[in-house]
This record gives C-alpha cells, structure tokens and sequence, in this order.
C-alpha cells in the first residue's frame, strides 16, 4: 500500500484497536485525525473520536480515558504539544498508558511549519518514552510496538515523526492483517482502572514519603524500557519479518568515525556514509530510535573502539546546544577509552542537509578537536 507517514501512523492506530481517540487538528498532523475519522465513519474502528476545544483539554481526555482502563491512541504536533506539557507530567504520574504519535515541526516564534524536533526533545523530562522513526513503514510497525511497551510499563509513549519529510511523504508499507495485529498485542485488560462499583482513592494528596516512593516507581518503569522495548520489538519482527532495534548500526563494522542521528535524517545519513565509504573512509552510522530513556549501555557497546562520533541534531537548545549531543555526551562520561564527541545543530528549522554537507562535517570531526557545544550547520 502506497501511504504518507501520516496514514502509516493512523493504519497503526486502527490496527491496534483503541476504543477511545481524543484529537485535536493542528498542521502537519491533521490527516492523521482525518482517517481515523473516515476509519470510524466506514465503521472500521470502532472507537470514540473526541474533539474537544483544545490539545491540553484533549490530552485531560486522554488521561480520564486511559484511567478508565480503555486503550487510548492521540496526536499533535508543534504547538499542540506546547500547549499539552502541564497534563504530559499529570499522564505519566498516573501511569497512564497512553500513546501518542508527534508529528515533529518548529516551535513559534517565528512560525514556520518545518521539520524540528525541538518541540519533542523539550517533552524528554515529562516521564513519557519517545521513539523517532525514519519512514511510514517504521512509524506504523513502532505504533504496535508502543501500545505492547506503554502496557506493560504502565507509562505513556510519544512516536515522534519529522513533518513532511515523514509526515507527508509516500511510500510503499506494508501493513499487516489484524490477526496478526491481534495475535501481538491483545485486548487491553488493565488490573487496576477507575471503576464505580469499588471504593479506591486515585488521585489524592500525598505525603513527601509517598511522592518520592512514586516517583521512584515511575523511575523503576522507565530503567525497565529498553529491555521491554527490545522484547516488543523481537516478538513485532518475529511476526511480521521486520525488526527495528532500538539503536540500529549501518556499517559500523571497523569504523573510526560514526555519525549518529535520529528521525529522517538517518536516510540522508546512510547516503553521506554510503558516499564516505566508497571514498575509503571508515565510516558509520547509528541511528538512535529509542531517545527516552536513552539506551546508555547500547551506545556504549556501539561505540567502543569508535575514534570520533558525529552527532547530527535537528534540534536547539539555547544555552546547551543540541539535545542528543549533550546526552550522548553524559552517557559516555567516565567510559574508558570515550570516543571524541563532535556536535552539529545541523537541519534545525528543516534546513536541508545533504549528504555531501554530512560528509564535510564528517571531515572537519576527524580532523580537529571536539568542542563542548554543537557548532551550527547548513
């Protein structure tokens, strides 16, 4: 089937049956809401679609919903996730299982419409699980993937996808029969859920002693991600024939030099590699999948014996830089025989990067020392 990221992601929802869609419409995420809206009028989903006035009264719906014990699917983009960030926090600490797919663009001001993942990376200490996908058939394959995860960790997963690039770009998926869907992720049967008929306190005032054990609960759920993550993704390849990792490696094999990336950037990367090999550079790439929680141990598995790493961010944090830059850093600190960590804010705004740009990058790395903060590139 010849589908945009958009309507890979909504064929991942449908798929996936939730019985509850609160949305709200905002660029370029809308047709998503358009086909789950046609999906339910066909009566192939058979879900409650909620419009309510606004994202944050969209993501309060979200949480009621998933409270309630019901298996709940939403989206946005950009400015929707500004205005959801208050019930981000409230949705994790009520370990509500929600799912959510982000279709990344730039935060105002000044507007603009164009690939950014600023507004997700912004979200990276509201307590939900992000994943980055590169195409359509990923971003279907990883809404599967995160309902089984949210489920099993009792906490809400955000699938982020460049706009346009991803979000409205057609290629060919694969989408898979709802037996197989159905096979994969079963019914939702929550244990505990709100229900009238027993008397339980959800939502109370707690003591400090409470407040620390919970938070630490919510800390123990997200430690347990990447070994769920990489459960859920094993079992979707075992069925379906297509696996994803949670940090994949592109002829890594006897690299000096690794550019290491996330979302469609990872395409235009394999291309610069691609071109850096055949020019006899030892060169890599890792696209990372899974950011939140950054799977620390993977990275450093990857990299060891690796000279220099290239990290590309789509992304600007003022007075830090970019966001995988920095973390990545942070996971590597104290590691014996760290390799050199060399930033670029490269695609900030949806500027192009192509690959010859990528591979000039690659050369100043190898050629000069790493500084602290990313330099800007274009």
């Amino acid at each position: 089937m010849l589908l945009t990221g958009n309507h890979a992601v909504a064929w991942g929802a449908r798929l996936a049956r939730p019985k509850v869609v609160p949305v709200y419409p905002i660029t370029p995420q809308t047709p998503i809401l358009e086909l789950l809206t046609e999906f339910q009028a066909q009566g192939e989903l058979e879900a409650e679609i909620i419009t309510p006035e606004s994202e944050h009264s969209v993501m309060a719906a979200c949480i009621a919903a998933s409270l309630g014990g019901v298996r709940v699917f939403t989206a946005t983009a950009s400015q929707g996730l500004m205005l959801m960030h208050e019930l981000l926090h409230y949705a994790s600490g009520a370990r509500a299982p929600i799912v959510m797919a982000n279709v990344n663009r730039t935060i105002a001001s000044p507007w603009g419409f164009w690939p950014d993942q600023t507004d997700s990376v912004a979200q990276r200490d509201t307590g939900w699980i992000q994943f980055y996908v590169e195409s359509a058939q990923e971003g279907l394959d990883t809404v599967l993937q995160a309902f089984r995860i949210a489920e099993r960790v009792r906490l809400p997963v955000m699938i982020n996808l460049d706009a346009f690039y991803v979000s409205h770009s057609l290629e060919p998926v694969r989408v898979p029969p709802q037996a197989l869907a159905d096979e994969y992720l079963p019914p939702y049967a929550p244990e505990h859920y709100l229900d009238p008929a027993r008397g339980e306190s959800w939502g109370n005032v707690v003591t400090q002693e409470m407040y620390w054990r919970h938070r630490r609960d919510i800390g123990g759920a997200m430690d347990a991600v990447p070994e769920v993550a990489a459960e859920a993704d094993r079992e979707w390849q075992r069925l379906s024939g297509r696996g994803w990792d949670l940090v994949e490696r592109y002829r890594c094999e006897g690299a000096d030099l690794v550019v290491l990336t996330m979302g469609s950037m990872c395409g235009t990367a394999r291309e610069a590699v691609d071109e850096l090999r055949d020019a006899g550079h030892a060169a890599g790439l890792l696209k990372v999948r899974l950011f939140r929680p950054l799977p620390a141990a993977e990275l450093r598995r990857a990299l060891a014996g690796v000279r220099d790493v290239l990290v590309l961010d789509r992304n600007f944090s003022p007075g830090a830089g970019g966001v995988l830059h920095q973390e990545l850093r942070a996971a590597l600190y104290g590691t014996a025989a760290a390799p050199r960590v060399h930033g670029a804010l490269a695609g900030v705004g949806g500027v192009n990067v192509p690959p010859a740009k990528i591979a000039e990058l690659a050369g100043r790395a190898r050629s000069s020392e790493p500084l602290p903060e990313a330099v800007w590139a274009r």
